[in-house]
């Protein structure tokens, strides 16, 4: 499927501690079997960018963006932020682009939820591979956030999974191909 109904992005870049934790997440999410209307990507550093050649709002119905976030809470923690919430400049990616400006040109025509963890470190421009044990510890529930989102949009997937982690395979949901 060119376009899918619901798109899952993790921003960031696994070089800078835990700027990492977006693909983390995705990886993990890459892991599961998911309906053939879901597709997970790792969007790397390039993420907010590359986002938008992946979304058609005719078929897309739903965007959700994984990535580390400073909202002043403790390392770890995640959060749930509608474009609403992000003032204008507040998302930004490593190059200081402001990401807020291109998500709410499409946020009528697609269900757009930025989930963030608080980070506690990212070293960037120092690069350092390794994910803090705070942020590390927020990478299943960010899983299981995200399974519940899509959940509610798709009604199939938890049931799906569940069915899967009892007979232990992962071909009750959809295809079994890559995403």
């Amino acid at each position: 499927m060119l376009y899918p109904e619901i798109v899952i992005v993790g921003c960031g870049n696994p070089l800078f501690a835990d700027d990492g934790f977006g693909p983390a997440v995705a990886e993990e999410m890459q892991k599961l079997s998911l309906p053939d209307n879901v597709k997970v990507e790792d969007g790397g550093l390039g993420a907010p960018h590359f986002i938008f050649s992946m979304l058609d709002p005719e078929v897309t119905k739903r965007l959700i963006i994984v990535d580390i976030a400073d909202f002043g809470a403790e390392p770890g923690s995640i959060a749930k932020f509608r474009v609403e919430d992000l003032p204008p400049g507040s998302y930004r990616d490593a190059h200081s682009w402001d990401l807020t400006e291109p998500l709410e040109r499409i946020k009528d025509q697609i269900d757009i939820t930025v989930i963030g963890c608080q980070q506690k470190y990212v070293s960037d421009p120092e690069m350092e591979i390794g994910i803090t044990d705070e942020v590390s510890k927020a990478i299943p529930r960010t899983v299981q956030i995200v399974l519940d989102m899509i959940g509610d949009y798709n009604g199939t997937t938890r049931q799906c999974l569940q069915e899967e982690r009892q007979r232990g395979t992962p071909e009750t949901c959809g295809s079994t191909e890559s995403r």
